[in-house]
């Protein structure tokens, strides 16, 4: 059975922030081409690759990764809120089937996740989808971090582990490329960040205004009302630029920190997608069907969205 891939940026300022010129309609043609891509694939399993923003990943037990058995979105920045359509079985056996390669890795048989994960679900099979899914938490902001190299690994026993499931298994990746939003960190944060960090369960009014302030202050960015720091292309054509050499071994020299410095304080969000290829590549050679990148200043992000299918 051949593995494919999609992998796309996600944002909270996707469809709340205009990026400016004709940047949003290109997005949205890229994304309606992975859209195709996926429907000419027709995976029997979505893996989903993504990260989570303490929304339902917390310190009261924070891991490298887990793969949801049962799970339900948030519904953060308007995505699929409540259960989601997750395999339970094909879940279970690949959490076995990857402990057995010796990657040690959690379940959840109640896991809550938001726009990390659902917002490219709901890019690519619509609100309220119902296909399939495997949904995999890869920590990306929950200091300290795995070395890189454990990602690559995690993400080649996903995919020995797929083909062994005989089916038509697609890897979905999200994650922004550089991009650096405040993150709360655990390390010398008052007491009462740090509690909202072990057990944060806001009210749906409280959610709602939190993520408008967020808006707000991405809007302040796009009117130049407010600072930002600049994106770093460069960095984000190395990376984009490994993806697309199918060797990703050149990941495992990536420092945790200097991901940071080069890419911003979410720019770890990457690791899925580094999961996601490393899965693809353990069936061998790839090729790409979308490769598409836009430097979005008015968003302070990366935005990337690719496909890619074994030969």
């Amino acid at each position: 059975m051949p593995l494919a891939v999609a992998a796309l940026s996600h944002a909270p300022s996707f469809g709340n922030v205009d990026p400016g010129g004709e940047t949003f309609t290109e997005i949205n043609t890229a994304i309606d081409e992975v859209k195709e891509f996926v429907s000419g694939y027709d995976p029997d399993l979505v893996v989903v690759f993504g990260p989570d923003h303490f929304n339902g990943q917390l310190y009261s037990l924070i891991t490298p990764w887990a793969i949801g058995a049962v799970a339900e979105g948030v519904g953060d920045y308007g995505t699929t809120a409540g259960p989601l359509p997750v395999d339970a079985d094909a879940a279970r056996n690949l959490h076995a089937a990857v402990l057995a390669e010796g990657i040690d890795i959690g379940r959840s048989e109640r896991m809550t996740v938001d726009h990390g994960i659902v917002q490219p679900l709901d890019f690519v099979f619509g609100k309220n989808f119902t296909q399939p899914i495997v949904p995999v938490f890869v920590n990306a902001i929950g200091l300290p971090l795995s070395p890189m190299r454990r990602v690559r690994l995690m993400g080649e026993a996903f995919g020995r582990a797929a083909l062994a499931l005989d089916k038509k298994v697609l890897f979905l990746a999200s994650g922004g490329i550089s991009h650096n939003p405040p993150i709360p960190r655990w390390d010398g944060a008052p007491g009462t960040l740090q509690e909202r960090l072990i057990a944060y369960a806001p009210s749906p009014e409280e959610r709602h205004e939190r993520e408008q302030m967020i808006v707000r202050g991405i809007q302040a960015i796009a009117d130049g009302k407010a600072p930002s720091d600049p994106l770093n292309e460069e960095w984000d054509k190395l990376v984009l630029d490994t993806f697309r050499s199918g060797d990703l071994t050149a990941a495992d020299g990536w420092e945790n920190g200097w991901f940071v410095a080069e890419g911003g304080s979410a720019a770890h969000e990457m690791r899925s997608w580094i999961a996601a290829y490393a899965a693809l590549s353990a069936a061998g050679p790839y090729r790409f069907a979308v490769d598409r990148y836009w430097a979005v200043e008015k968003w302070g992000a990366g935005f990337a969205v690719q496909t890619a299918v074994t030969a």
